[in-house]
């Protein structure tokens, strides 16, 4: 793991917690058909996090298999989601036998991974014809609260990776291993107190693992923000979904 992901979301899993935004109704539905969930299917949610997307699966009757390595993210996930099989491993060395699963999501965390190896490895664990899902909250940049947050956090995310650029999609799209299936893109709000927005942008990575005092700064100056804005404050996002079928 890049130390940036390992120490921040280890400091930052409260909040992460708290103030990352989950998954719409629409988005969930929409996904629990793509990839054919329900009784009698198994589903592998991979960097699960705190649970976020894990939850919604457990809700489509699905047998769920959710894997986090970060200590901390993973105590929260076995305490919110205990139908959840939750397994210390990583995107690109699956403690699962080979065919084992259905399905497979990633929620904002396939950037993270080494993709051509991630790849490999959820081709080895698909069934035949099995289904993968990438999702990302994608943060509304015209928005002028959006503006000021990257005007705060924006000098400190240096060489960390985001999936705006979509370099993501060359391991899967061009060694053979997958196909594309579907897309869909969902407007949404996420409407927050300023504890919330706080909570929201501190659980960034690269926030998160900034020394303490660095940290408490833009803290400071994020509470600023959220303080001055009208109340409740809407942050804007498009949640992005892109299914993929496992090719033979």
């Amino acid at each position: 793991m890049r130390e940036e992901a390992a120490v921040g979301f280890q400091q930052g899993a409260d909040a992460y917690e708290r103030g990352r935004p989950g998954y719409s109704s629409d988005v969930v539905q929409w996904l629990w058909q793509e990839l054919r969930l329900g009784p009698g299917r198994t589903v592998l949610d991979v960097a699960a996090g705190t649970g976020k997307l894990t939850r919604e699966l457990v809700r489509s009757g699905a047998d769920v298999i959710a894997v986090e390595p970060v200590p901390a993210m993973r105590a929260l996930l076995e305490q919110l989601v205990p139908d959840a099989h939750a397994l210390d491993a990583t995107a690109e060395a699956l403690p699962i036998d080979d065919g084992a699963v259905d399905a497979i999501t990633v929620a904002s965390a396939f950037h993270w991974f080494d993709g051509a190896a991630a790849a490999t490895e959820f081709h080895r664990v698909l069934r035949p014809d099995g289904r993968l899902a990438l999702l990302w909250n994608r943060r509304r940049s015209d928005q002028p609260i959006h503006r000021a947050v990257d005007e705060i956090i924006g000098p400190h995310r240096r060489r960390t990776p985001s999936h705006h650029r979509g370099e993501w999609r060359e391991p899967l799209e061009s060694g053979g291993l997958f196909a594309a299936m579907a897309e869909q893109q969902v407007p949404f709000e996420q409407v927050l107190d300023a504890d919330g927005f706080v909570d929201r942008f501190s659980s960034i990575s690269y926030v998160a693992a900034l020394p303490d005092g660095e940290r408490e700064r833009v803290l400071e100056r994020l509470r600023a923000v959220a303080v001055g804005a009208e109340q409740p404050i809407r942050l804007g996002y498009t949640a992005e979904v892109y299914v993929y079928r496992r090719e033979d």
